[in-house]
């Protein structure tokens, strides 16, 4: 499978992101569900993560999907 890059702004700065399709569609609909655009939710994950951005974003959708689950 292959990986998609795209820029993100975050804190005023581009950066460019390489995530698998599958994830970036993740990340679509939970900006689109909290009514934000993804640069925004992007910015939120990078405020709390401990690791690499795309392993963030990636554990993010990962913990956002079990609790929808629950």
């Amino acid at each position: 499978m292959s990986l998609i890059r795209r820029s993100v702004t975050l804190q005023g700065h581009r950066t460019s992101l390489a995530l698998e399709p599958e994830y970036w569609a993740e990340l679509d609909a939970a900006a689109r569900d909290r009514n934000l655009s993804r640069n925004a939710l992007v910015a939120e994950i990078d405020e709390a993560r401990t690791t690499l951005l795309a392993s963030a974003i990636r554990v993010w959708l990962l913990n956002r999907l079990k609790a929808q689950q629950s």
